[in-house]
């Protein structure tokens, strides 16, 4: 299994039945498809869609059927569509249950910054502020590492927050992270790694408890 499908049939399990959840762009928008197709789920996006499911096959396409991405979907039975301002109304009275998002940074406050690296074009914050800030739980999806080997996983983060203290757990392909007052708690391992050497690519302090010591 390749690093990014480990992250994402992981993340899968994160979703409950019944919980109304939100699918960040880039990988988080890839879980939907680790779902089963009878899971009472409603997949809220930010542009107006309520029940949104998996992208639509090519001659089911609707042109005017997107989610906040711009990707082609479907939707299921008992789907609403609405305006920007009832999306974010849902955001902004906490009604959603999860909020998955992808990552540039996380540190272990559970501080999140996905928007803006300093040089490069960026569209804007988006709605990423307003669902971190808003939903009761935020799982964060990520590569451990970036494209050149420097950790994500940091002390502070270094660039612009969207949004602080706002992360419930973080998901590499190496591991899975909960954020608590007391620190980064590794709780499960994605594949085999010495808690060392899983440090050793982590900025910030790890703990581990007793049943993963001597893995």
């Amino acid at each position: 299994m390749s690093d990014i499908n480990r992250i994402i049939s992981r993340a899968a399990r994160e979703i409950q039945p019944g919980n109304i959840v939100n699918l960040g762009i880039g990988l988080p928008t890839q879980v939907i498809h680790h779902l089963p197709e009878d899971m009472d789920v409603l997949i809220h996006t930010e542009n107006g869609v309520l029940g949104a499911w998996k992208q639509a096959q090519p001659e089911q396409m609707d042109p005017f059927l997107i989610d906040s991405a711009g990707a082609y979907i479907a939707t299921r039975p008992g789907s609403a569509f609405f305006d920007s301002a009832v999306s974010f109304a849902m955001i902004r009275r906490g009604k959603l249950d999860l909020t998955m998002i992808g990552a540039f940074e996380v540190d272990q406050q559970g501080n999140l910054a996905n928007w803006k690296i300093p040089g490069k074009f960026s569209p804007g914050i988006g709605g990423a502020m307003e669902l971190a800030q808003k939903t009761p739980r935020i799982v964060v999806l990520t590569t451990h590492c970036d494209k050149k080997g420097a950790p994500k996983v940091l002390k502070h983060c270094r660039l612009p927050l969207t949004a602080a203290a706002c992360i419930s757990r973080i998901i590499t392909e190496k591991a899975v992270i909960d954020v608590t007052p007391e620190g980064l708690v590794v709780r499960e391992k994605l594949e085999p790694i010495s808690n060392e050497a899983l440090q050793a690519i982590t900025e910030a302090e790890l703990i581990f408890p007793p049943e993963l010591e001597a893995s």
